[in-house]
């Protein structure tokens, strides 16, 4: 084997490796702990993986590929493709379809089929992405014995202590649920990928992207959807346009009942088995399902952290910008470390340590203009600064925004609308800020990502000619201010 790389600063001391069975001990199979493993092997590392479960589903939903593959991201993605079929049907008679229908939606069918897909995911992970690559896959949950050690709790039952010069966690996160009466009543993100029948009233608790996809899902699906949140508007963080187009749009063209500056107080489990939700208010709403997402909590318990030593913040491990905590050789990544808990943001973390410690590299993480998508109906792409932020941190910039119906839907006279915004920072011309709200805006973003990744300007959108007849034409047309900032100030235009 390779001698390990000990050059960079992230590198342990070239202490006697022959005490330890492993280089590298990676305690979690998600996206992040994968990328790392795969990749410390292929520098030559001696890697192990531990994952607690190796096929998805209860009792602990998230295994091998995280929780992306399992209950997050991938089965997610799949249920909102079957959710938007009713919509697309709906516009058939506007493009001469007479009589067209969306049919029935079959629950069963279609989990069968998900579970079937993640089935095969779980193998394509244990068996050619680790396995090929020289990853030895142990099924067991690890806990820290101090600052080399792991204690493995195979699940065969058996139980042996196993040594590493360095060891990961990327253990992931966890679905939190606000401690009221009844809360054990609820489900989560995870046990509505395992439901036997379609609910057909759910009550969502949240306001961020999973509960909104959620609530989307689930009404593109035939459920009566309530929708309730604390606070006054949903997606706190995403900028303000956006945040309010999507409102727009969900009470025009769904039958979610948004239901703003509402909190439950209590579930009541009925004795038919459907549920009352009480909000603080005194309402009272009738449900077959009441889905929690309030957020997310590192998952931390058991770990034996207190063992070596490693620092923890609430339910999170904090790390510097190599993913080293307070201990030497222990790391971690992901969601876990409470940074951007998105997949692809794990997937680098893992990727850049394992060059670091065993590619002889110097890779810091990167968490600068990072894109994602919310995928709502319409979708919502960003990447860069919102608006609020980009005012406060650059003082002077300039805002470009179009609303308008997209061709799709202007044909068959449908009410749907999209809106595309810029910012730019007025001094460079660099735009820092693209937000867009359209049909597809995911695959729209990943692409204007890699332009404001790499400081393009203003002038360059300009300059690129567009694509027509395309919705994101829009992005390289904008010629006219919509309005500007000065000192931090917003300035109408004249």
């Amino acid at each position: 084997r390779p001698k390990l790389a000990t050059t960079t600063k992230m590198a342990a001391d070239d202490d006697d490796d022959s005490e330890y069975d492993y280089d590298f001990l990676v305690i979690g199979g998600g996206s992040g702990g994968v990328r790392a493993s795969r990749i410390a092997s292929g520098h030559g590392a001696k890697v192990a993986l531990l994952e607690g479960q190796l096929k998805h589903g209860a009792p602990n939903y998230s295994a091998i590929g995280g929780t992306c593959v399992n209950v997050g991201c991938v089965p997610k993605k799949l249920m909102v493709f079957a959710g938007r079929y009713p919509a697309e049907v709906g516009e058939a008679a506007g493009y001469g379809w007479d009589n067209a229908s969306p049919g029935k939606f079959n629950w069963k069918t279609f989990m069968e089929y998900k579970d079937t897909e993640i089935t095969r995911l779980n193998n394509v992970y244990e068996n050619f992405v680790l396995k090929n690559a020289g990853v030895e896959v142990i099924e067991g949950f690890g806990k820290l014995n101090g600052q080399h050690a792991v204690d493995v709790s195979y699940a065969s039952g058996e139980t042996k202590t196993l040594k590493a010069k360095n060891i990961l966690v990327a253990v992931g996160g966890w679905p939190f649920k606000p401690d009221i009466p009844g809360a054990e009543y609820t489900i989560t993100s995870n046990e509505i990928f395992y439901l036997e029948e379609q609910p057909k009233r759910l009550v969502v608790v949240g306001g961020g992207f999973i509960a909104l996809e959620f609530a989307s899902i689930m009404d593109g699906l035939g459920s009566d959807v309530t929708l309730m949140y604390r606070g006054d508007l949903f997606l706190r963080g995403f900028d303000q346009d956006m945040r309010e187009h999507l409102r727009e749009e969900m009470e025009r063209n769904t039958d979610i009942d948004l239901q703003f500056n509402t909190n439950p107080k209590e579930i009541i489990k009925n004795d038919d088995g459907s549920f009352t939700v009480v909000t603080e208010d005194g309402n009272k709403v009738e449900a077959d399902a009441v889905m929690m997402a309030t957020g997310r909590k590192g998952k931390i318990e058991n770990l034996g952290l207190e063992t070596a030593g490693v620092h923890t913040e609430g339910s999170f491990i904090p790390v510097n910008d190599y993913s080293k905590t307070n201990v030497d050789n222990i790391y971690a990544v992901g969601d876990v470390t409470d940074r951007i808990a998105l997949t692809p943001v794990a997937l680098m973390e893992g990727h850049r340590l394992a060059d670091t410690l065993f590619g002889g590299m110097d890779r810091p993480v990167d968490h600068k203009m990072v894109a994602s998508t919310v995928f709502t109906n319409p979708e919502i792409g960003t990447v860069g600064y919102t608006e609020e932020e980009a005012a406060e941190k650059f003082k002077d910039i300039t805002v470009y925004k179009s609303r308008f119906r997209a061709m799709k839907h202007s044909f068959p006279k449908s009410e749907t609308y999209s809106l595309f915004k810029i910012i730019v920072d007025t001094k460079t011309d660099k735009v820092v800020g693209v937000h867009v709200a359209t049909d597809g805006a995911g695959e729209m973003i990943q692409g204007v990502g890699i332009a404001v990744k790499m400081g393009a300007t203003k002038a360059d959108f300009d300059a690129t000619i567009g694509i027509h007849p395309t919705s994101a034409e829009e992005l390289v047309t904008m010629r006219s201010p919509s309005y500007h900032y000065k000192d931090g100030v917003k300035v109408e235009e004249d």
